[in-house]
């Protein structure tokens, strides 16, 4: 079966810049999204569009069509009882914080007693990307998957 919308796609991916490899799945259990709803970065879900299970392939994106540029105007203050991810906060760090447009991911810049700057730009803002992409399976989605807007897991997804 051919990855098109409405399909559910299990797959690993290794992403590297310039400089290596950032971040590879194989750590953990494979990613598991319904095609042609919003989640992963609009390039890599074009780049998946008809492929199948067993293929493996790269893309490549450079930082406006992957992360967006690095934004310079980006750090802010936010309370450190805000931050998630950790109980003790350094420089370079990633937290997560709650915002109106749901999680975003920041980066830790200073720290202080009981505020911290962070910089909102996504870690990987400005840098150009490659994708290494193996697809596990493809399935057609179910009725529910469909209406709830995302795929579910072995076993069913419990809301």
């Amino acid at each position: 079966m051919k990855i098109a919308r409405n399909t559910v796609v299990q797959f690993h991916y290794a992403v590297s810049d310039a400089n290596g490899e950032i971040e590879n799945s194989r750590q953990y259990e494979p990613v598991l999204y319904l095609h042609g709803q919003p989640g992963l970065l609009d390039g890599l879900v074009s780049a998946m569009e008809g492929h199948e299970s067993g293929d493996v392939f790269s893309v490549s994106l450079n930082a406006e069509d992957a992360y967006g540029p690095k934004q310079e105007n980006a750090i802010q203050k936010v309370q450190v009882k805000h931050l998630q991810g950790a109980k003790k906060w350094k420089p370079g760090m990633i937290a997560v914080i709650q915002t109106d447009e749901g999680p975003r991911q920041v980066t830790i810049v200073k720290v202080g007693l009981s505020q911290a700057e962070v910089d909102a730009n996504h870690p990987l803002a400005g840098r150009d990307l490659t994708f290494d992409v193996e697809i596990l399976d493809v399935r057609e989605a179910t009725e529910e998957e469909i209406a709830h807007g995302h795929a579910h897991g072995a076993g069913g997804h419990h809301h």
